[in-house]
């Protein structure tokens, strides 16, 4: 049986006190010819695919040159860190390299992840001598 409510269930999250996280990540998107990528640095929707529309580009990198070239808007990613969007491990490796924002602040679950030890592993038994 189909029963339809009124307004009062499909309260909004804000409405129920809480406040939704965003879905909103800082990672590259790829343009430049084929075999010669360069990248901008975008804020984007999780849920789009790689090159797909951005909210807003931040920034740029370019790996080809020596060294490797990175621009990044400190004001826009500090904003977009408050509001909640998470950085891409990549782009946290090259705030942490151009000393833009705090990616360690910002991602702490990959700092978690990256420091737990390694299992050791496994030696071969030695062969006993008969």
């Amino acid at each position: 049986m189909l029963c339809l409510l009124s307004g009062d269930s499909a309260a909004t999250s804000e409405q129920r006190g809480r406040e939704a996280p965003l879905a909103v990540r800082i990672r590259l998107a790829r343009v430049g010819a084929t075999k010669r990528p360069s990248y901008r640095v975008v804020v984007i929707d999780s849920r789009k695919p790689r090159d797909g529309r951005a909210l807003e580009i931040i920034g740029h990198y370019d790996p080809l040159t020596e060294p490797a070239t990175v621009q990044l808007d400190d004001a826009k990613v500090a904003s977009w860190i408050a509001k909640g969007a998470t950085p891409s491990e990549t782009v946290a490796k090259l705030m942490k390299l151009v000393g833009v924002g705090t990616a360690s602040a910002a991602r702490p679950a990959a700092a978690a992840k990256s420091s737990r030890a390694r299992k050791p592993a496994a030696k071969p038994a030695a062969k006993a001598a008969e």
